[in-house]
């Protein structure tokens, strides 16, 4: 009995383990390869699988999604003999499973190769100031000849990215003097057309403040005419409402005269014919009168509350 156990416990042993090979699970985005004593039989696609225990084989199992690949930096010369270092990140994927496995023995391998080969041959005809500002045109240079070669193996390149150029440290000192020189030049530009629109602005704002400094000392003036000529105007007509005798005007003319002598400038200065008229005219109204008041004809002075005006005569 003990025999018979071991081998019914042998027998469910080998059951499992063949189960187990033929049912083949392929997870979501990937793809496995079978073989038939060596040779391609077919390829498994996402989800249950059965297979042939112990005849057919699982040779590779395939990841379907997007790769991303970062190769280490390269040193690449350019067309004016500099040696500046490139980092190149590589974004592909697996189109054809079976291509991938028996077309090329690594396909990591050979399109990091096929990758630095490439670069140097793109770079190589360009300067260093091209190479620098030429990322784009590098990228899609860079990706139309790995997506050609690639094509057979089964594998799409997506994209090419540079990650770094990196130009020698002499060079880069040099870019550094260079860029600080060109952000000098362009702050002093900056400062000098500053400087240039303020003086332009005052300028503008002092031109503003004299001419209205101008229009209000005109205003002002005018109207400063216009008063003195209305004091005048009234002046000239409560003069002529008095009606001033000669007597008065030779007062008037007398009180004027300290006012023209004043001054440290008036050496010399013209007496007008009509003072010497009212002079005379004032001393013989002085003249009339005595000590006491009367005149000196004999003539009686006028009462207290009379008024006796003499109007000059008008040859």
């Amino acid at each position: 009995m003990e025999p018979i156990i071991i081998v019914l416990i042998i027998l469910v042993v080998l059951v499992f383990i063949a189960l187990i090979r033929t049912i083949q699970v392929i997870p979501q985005a990937s793809a496995a390869i079978v073989e038939r004593f060596g040779r391609y039989t077919r390829t498994l696609n996402a989800g249950l699988n059965i297979v042939v225990p112990f005849i057919d084989t699982i040779r590779n199992r395939i990841d379907l999604r997007e790769q991303v690949v970062p190769f280490p930096p390269q040193p690449v010369i350019t067309q004016d003999n500099l040696v500046v270092n490139i980092d190149t990140v590589i974004y592909y994927q697996v189109t054809d499973a079976r291509a991938a496995t028996y077309e090329v023995a690594s396909y990591i391998q050979a399109i990091e190769q096929l990758t630095v080969t490439t670069l140097r041959n793109i770079i190589g005809g360009m300067d260093l100031e091209r190479t620098l500002t030429s990322r784009e045109e590098i990228n899609a240079a860079l990706r139309g000849v790995l997506d050609e070669a690639t094509g057979k193996w089964g594998i799409r390149v997506n994209r090419v990215e540079l990650k770094a150029i990196e130009p020698p440290t002499s060079i880069q000192d040099s870019m550094e003097k260079q860029m600080r020189a060109d952000r000098d030049k362009r702050a002093a530009i900056l400062t000098a057309e500053g400087t240039r629109q303020a003086a332009i602005l005052t300028a503008e704002g002092e031109k503003q403040s004299q001419i209205l400094r101008a229009e209000g000392e005109a205003k002002a003036a005018a109207l400063r005419a216009e008063g003195e000529a209305q004091a005048i105007r009234t002046v000239f007509e409560s003069i002529h409402a008095g009606d001033p005798d000669q007597k008065l005007l030779s007062y008037q003319y007398l009180q004027m005269l300290p006012k023209i002598a004043e001054g440290d400038a008036n050496k010399l200065w013209i007496v007008p014919s009509e003072i010497g008229d009212a002079l005379k005219g004032l001393s013989g109204a002085m003249g009339n009168f005595g000590l006491g008041g009367t005149p000196s004809g004999g003539s009686p002075a006028p009462e207290k509350g009379t008024e006796r005006r003499e109007r000059p005569s008008i040859d």
